[in-house]
C-alpha cells in the first residue's frame, strides 16, 4: 500500500474524514474524504471551482470553502447523509434529552436510576473523547463498540455488567429508530462477551440462623423485611409498595398489584405461620390499612413509602459489615435461599407459583389475581429463617 494511501486509511480511522484541500492545475477543485455510514466507507467529495474566472476569486473562493466545510467535518457534518429524510442530523444532546425524559416516566425507580446514570456516563465518554460525536448518525457501531470497551477495559467493570451495558446501548438506539433518527440498530452486530457464573449465592441454613440471631431483637422490622423476601419471594420494589391492606390475615396472604408488579399482573402469595406470628408480636396490625408495611429505611408501618433501595442499604450496613458476610450474599439472596428450601421441603411446582414466574400452570391463566388460591404448603412449611 502507498504511504499516502496508508496515511488516508490511519486517519480515517479516527477523524472519519480527511481535511479539504486545493487542487490547481488543469481543473480548480477543493476536494476531501468523509465517512459514508450506508456503504460503511470513507468516500471523495469535491467541489469544482473552474466556473470562477479570476485566479484570485478563486483561491478567495476555495480558502472560505476550506475554512467552512473543517469546521463542519470537525462537528460530525457529513456529505452523504441525507439529514431530511431521516433527520440523522439531530443533535446527539437534543435527542438524549428527549430519551431522558421517557425514561424519567418509567414506573420503577431503580430502572429510571440505571439508565440515567449509563446515560451520565455516555455523555461524560463522549465529552472526553478527541472528537466528540455531535449528531446522532454517529452513534453507530463503531461508537458503541468503543464506548463498551471503555465501560469494560477503562472501568473495569466484569463481564455481565458490560452486557448490561450493552443492551441498554441496543434499547437507546432503538428509542432512536422509534424517533426516526435513525433507520437501523447499529448495535445489534456487537455480542456479549462471555459472563462468568452468577455472583449471587443463597444462604445455608446456618448462615440463616445466624442472620435470625443477629437481627430478631435488635433489628425486628428489618428481620420481618427478611422473612418476607425468604418466605413470600416479593420482588424488593413489589416489597416497598405493599400495604397493610395487601395483607389478609385470616388467608395468610399477600396481595401484588399488577400496578407495582414486575410482570403486569395481579398476584397473590402464601404468608407463612412465622411471619404472621411475628407481625402480630410486632404491632404491626394496629397501623391503619393505608400505611405501608415498611416505612423509609426499613421502619414500622409508615405512611410515607420506602425506596426499594432500603431493603439493599440496611442490607450492606447491619449484616455485610456486621456478619463480615462476602458481597456475593445479598438481600435478593434470600429470595434464592427460599426457593430452594421450598422446593426441596414441598416440591418444584408449589415454589414456582410461590414465585409468581411466568411458566404458571394451566388452571393459572384462569384465575384473577385476587381470586386465585394460594397453596396451604407455603403457609405451614418450616423453613430455616
Amino acid at each position: 500500500m502507498c504511504p499516502a494511501r496508508k496515511k488516508l486509511n490511519s486517519l480515517s480511522e479516527v477523524l472519519k474524514f480527511t481535511y479539504p484541500k486545493l487542487h490547481t492545475g488543469g481543473k480548480w477543485y477543493v476536494d476531501f474524504y468523509a465517512y459514508d455510514p450506508a456503504d460503511g466507507k470513507m468516500r471523495r467529495k469535491k467541489y469544482h471551482l473552474d466556473n470562477i474566472e479570476k485566479i484570485k476569486e478563486r483561491r478567495k473562493r476555495a480558502n472560505e470553502l476550506i475554512e467552512s466545510l473543517t469546521k463542519l467535518l470537525r462537528e460530525g457534518w457529513s456529505p452523504w447523509v441525507d439529514a431530511d429524510s431521516n433527520r440523522a442530523y439531530t443533535l446527539l444532546e437534543e435527542a438524549l434529552n428527549k430519551y431522558e425524559a421517557f425514561v424519567e416516566r418509567m414506573p420503577k425507580y431503580k430502572t429510571r436510576k440505571s439508565y440515567t446514570s449509563r446515560l451520565n456516563i455516555l455523555r461524560k465518554y463522549n465529552a472526553q473523547r478527541l472528537l466528540p460525536i455531535r449528531y446522532v448518525y454517529q452513534f453507530d457501531t463503531a461508537f458503541v463498540s468503543d464506548f463498551l470497551d471503555y465501560i469494560f477495559l477503562d472501568r473495569e467493570v466484569n463481564p455481565r455488567t458490560r452486557n448490561n451495558y450493552r443492551q441498554w446501548c441496543q434499547s437507546l438506539a432503538a428509542f432512536f429508530i422509534e424517533k426516526q433518527y435513525m433507520k437501523s440498530n447499529p448495535v445489534e452486530v456487537i455480542k456479549d462477551i462471555a459472563e462468568v457464573g452468577k455472583k449471587r449465592q443463597p444462604l445455608s441454613a446456618a448462615m440463616l440462623k445466624q442472620l435470625e440471631s443477629h437481627l430478631r431483637e435488635s433489628h425486628p422490622y428489618f428481620y420481618l423485611a427478611c422473612m418476607m423476601e425468604y418466605y413470600t419471594f416479593i420482588r424488593p420494589e413489589e416489597l416497598s409498595h405493599i400495604t397493610l391492606g395487601d395483607i389478609s390475615i385470616k388467608e395468610q396472604s399477600v396481595f401484588i398489584s399488577a400496578a407495582v408488579s414486575k410482570n403486569k399482573r395481579d398476584g397473590k402469595v402464601g404468608l407463612n405461620d412465622k411471619i404472621i406470628k411475628f407481625m402480630i408480636a410486632l404491632g404491626v396490625f394496629q397501623f391503619p390499612n393505608d400505611y405501608y408495611l415498611f416505612g423509609p429505611k426499613v421502619t414500622r408501618p409508615s405512611a410515607t413509602r420506602g425506596d426499594s433501595e432500603m431493603f439493599r442499604r440496611k442490607w450492606n450496613t447491619l449484616v455485610r459489615k456486621g456478619l463480615g458476610w462476602s458481597d456475593c450474599y445479598q438481600f435478593y439472596s434470600l429470595k434464592d435461599s427460599g426457593l430452594r428450601d421450598l422446593a426441596n421441603s414441598e416440591g418444584i411446582v408449589i415454589a414456582r407459583d410461590q414465585a409468581r414466574h411466568t411458566d404458571v400452570s394451566t388452571t393459572n391463566k384462569y384465575l384473577q389475581g385476587r381470586d386465585a388460591a394460594v397453596h396451604e404448603e407455603t403457609k405451614h412449611f418450616k423453613g430455616n429463617l
